[in-house]
């Protein structure tokens, strides 16, 4: 079983948006000694919340620092973007770390629609499929199709190995896209506490079109998990987060704030409701107990890697957090 990360660059109240991406630097470094098998981040625009915006800077400064775990996006948002300066990119960042860089896609905004456009006014998420199917050929140094106005052309730097493309999503359009074109699928379990997850792997897994580079179908999912040294512990961080989630429901995107700032929420009774259902299926306690339950997802859903996603307002109990899983996984330390 392999364990991995996914990191957004949460931004505490009170602290600056700087140190949430340094905060990110020193994670990667710690889960890369730790012996989790990938440290991915985000793309996220104009949340004070979740500031990571440019994975591809992100992902060089991580791979820079780090020795063996692989280092990629999760993601980037294609739409946005052309896709041969994204698979540029990525190149650039395969010959910084060769292969150990991953490059997960998705068609999602990850913003709001006037940042989205403020970032391409002419984005059109209905491309997405062309624009993965030439990432996909720019990316492994593969001709495109016959008649493709863009079949000469090259993605540079070119080289022994290439980042391994990713489908990130949701929902089922993004599991057909993955097995249309072959690729790894990883669906963000986290957005919805794991709604629609077994109809996406099983439309993921029964139409799956073995490619080269990957002839069989593989999945993971990214979750939101938090351990402490105590359940109570552990509930007490995840305060946080359900402050930030109230706020979120409110379209606010304000940074965590503290613990003792959530306690102190005069919540309503809908507000109530909502916590109650979120902590119902929360993946949080000791590191025992949560390791139980990762285990126990991931044999229901036939998974052989899962991708953790944790925020707390203090930065040292997330690394708190993945340093207890690590041990908890019996994840071998690298030497």
């Amino acid at each position: 079983m392999k364990w991995s990360v996914l990191d957004q660059s949460p931004a505490s109240a009170g602290s600056t948006e700087g140190k949430a991406i340094r905060d990110s630097l020193i994670l990667a470094q710690d889960c890369d000694s730790l012996g989790y098998e990938r440290f991915w981040v985000s793309e996220h625009h104009n949340a004070a919340s979740i500031v990571g915006t440019a994975p591809e800077i992100l992902i060089a400064a991580i791979a820079a620092s780090t020795r063996r775990i692989r280092v990629g996006s999760a993601g980037v948002m294609l739409p946005h973007y052309s896709a041969l300066k994204v698979a540029e990119q990525f190149r650039v960042l395969e010959a910084i770390a060769p292969g150990r860089i991953d490059l997960g896609v998705g068609r999602a905004p990850g913003s709001d629609g006037l940042t989205a456009r403020a970032l391409n006014p002419y984005s059109n998420a209905e491309e997405f499929p062309r624009q993965v199917q030439e990432l996909q050929h720019w990316i492994s140094g593969s001709a495109l199709p016959d008649g493709h106005p863009f079949r000469n052309i090259t993605a540079h730097p070119t080289g022994s190995s290439s980042p391994e493309l990713w489908i990130l999503g949701s929902s089922n359009y993004g599991a057909q896209l993955a097995a249309y074109f072959g690729l790894p699928y990883a669906f963000a379990y986290f957005f919805s506490d794991g709604a629609g997850v077994e109809d996406a792997l099983e439309l993921y897994r029964r139409n799956y079109q073995p490619s080269e580079r990957h002839p069989v179908p593989y999945a993971t999912i990214c979750v939101w998990a938090l351990a402490a040294d105590t359940t109570s512990e552990a509930r007490r961080l995840l305060t946080a987060r359900e402050y930030w989630r109230v706020g979120f429901e409110k379209g606010l995107r304000m940074p965590l704030a503290s613990p003792l700032e959530a306690a102190a929420h005069p919540y309503t009774p809908a507000e109530r409701d909502l916590l109650e259902r979120l902590r119902a299926t929360a993946l949080v306690g000791t590191a025992a107990e949560v390791a139980d339950k990762l285990q126990s997802l991931a044999l229901r859903l036939q998974l052989s890697e899962i991708v953790i996603n944790t925020w707390t307002f203090d930065p040292e109990a997330r690394r708190h957090s993945y340093a207890l899983l690590a041990a908890a996984f019996g994840l071998r330390p690298a030497a």
